[in-house]
């Protein structure tokens, strides 16, 4: 089926639903970078980010008869990356308690620190640091608003949250953001 790549998001959807793989593959290369964004956004540049992304398709995929396209795709596909995300922040937060000794652990063993980056990938890594310093609540609407550019209704649409309690998660958030920023906002 050449021209497929023309074919909107719904046409592609049931296109896939009748078992062509091409259909799915340029869904896919759509909304990839997009669904990368948000997951790194919530868990860094990590190999879990890559294995959430994955996932993030796979569910799709296997709950493609489900999706009514009452939201928009990019939407639902950003919510099902931001619960998976979640859940792998919960995970962490879990292993971390059990194996909380392990950084001591590297240090005594002399694992190196990294290495101080320029100026701007400081700036950089320093806001990655501060946001992962957010409880998850917090994160995720930084992540949508902030990161992805979701309208706060779109937010609240994939959150399943009123919009006031987006907008409160945010303004604590920036609060949160601009202690822990100090050092770096003038």
């Amino acid at each position: 089926m050449k021209g497929l790549s023309g074919f909107s998001d719904l046409d592609l959807i049931s296109e896939t639903r009748k078992g062509n793989n091409e259909a799915f593959s340029i869904l896919i290369s759509r909304y990839q970078d997009q669904v990368a964004k948000t997951i790194i956004g919530m868990l860094g540049d990590c190999m879990e980010a890559d294995d959430v992304g994955q996932e993030t398709f796979i569910r799709f995929y296997r709950s493609i008869d489900k999706f009514r396209g009452e939201s928009a795709l990019a939407t639902y596909l950003t919510r099902i990356a931001i619960n998976l995300s979640l859940n792998e922040l919960a995970k962490r937060k879990k292993e971390q308690s059990i194996f909380s000794g392990r950084k001591e652990y590297e240090r005594e063993i002399g694992e190196p620190d990294p290495v101080d980056e320029p100026e701007k990938g400081e700036i950089r890594e320093a806001v990655q640091k501060a946001i992962d310093k957010l409880s998850p609540k917090h994160k995720a609407v930084v992540v949508l608003r902030l990161i992805d550019g979701f309208s706060t209704r779109e937010t609240a649409e994939i959150l399943k949250l009123p919009i006031g309690t987006v907008l409160s998660r945010l303004a604590r958030a920036q609060e949160s953001l601009k202690d822990i920023l100090g050092n770096y906002i003038q």
